[in-house]
C-alpha cells in the first residue's frame, strides 16, 4: 500500500497522512472532471 512504502522509506506520520489526502484529493477531482462514476474495479 502507498502509506506502508511510504513508511518503509523513512516518512514521519505527518508526511504520509498528507501524501494520502493528497492522493485522495487528485482521485476525486479527476471523478469529477470526468464525470463518469467511480470504478473501483478500474486498472489504471
Amino acid at each position: 500500500m502507498h502509506c506502508e512504502r511510504l513508511k518503509a522509506n523513512g516518512k514521519n506520520d505527518k508526511a504520509v497522512v498528507c501524501a494520502a489526502m493528497r492522493k485522495l484529493i487528485h482521485l476525486a477531482f479527476a471523478i469529477l472532471k470526468s464525470g463518469r462514476p467511480f470504478n473501483p474495479n478500474y486498472a489504471v
